[in-house]
């Protein structure tokens, strides 16, 4: 049964970083495209990046230039960097294939930007 955990979240003041990452298991991993999503209070659930089995990025316009997405197949794991956060960025941070899976959907990871 393949599971993805999130974990690297916390409270960082504007202006910080943080790196989030994505332990998968299961040897689809290295096969699937992968999504950061986050979802604010009061919000619903968006696309932050992807990247395909081929190390191909894409990005939502709100974070271009500040997040990086990037993979270790060798570790089934997906990481994403995080600079220059604001406190727009808050939000609950998720990984899923992408598109995303029902079945993938973990706890996710809790990002607070905050002075």
């Amino acid at each position: 049964q393949v599971q993805l955990v999130e974990s690297g979240g916390g409270l960082v003041q504007p202006g910080g970083s943080l790196r989030l990452s994505c332990a998968a298991s299961g040897s689809i991993f290295r096969l699937a495209a992968m999504g950061w999503y986050r979802q604010a209070p009061g919000k619903q659930r968006e696309l932050v990046a992807t990247i395909t089995s081929g190390s191909n990025t894409n990005y939502a316009d709100s974070v271009k230039g500040r997040f990086t997405i990037s993979r270790d197949n060798a570790r089934n794991t997906v990481y994403l960097q995080m600079i220059s956060l604001r406190p727009e960025d808050t939000a609950v941070y998720y990984c899923n294939t992408h598109p995303p899976l029902p079945q993938f959907w973990g706890q996710g990871t809790q990002v607070t930007v905050s002075s």
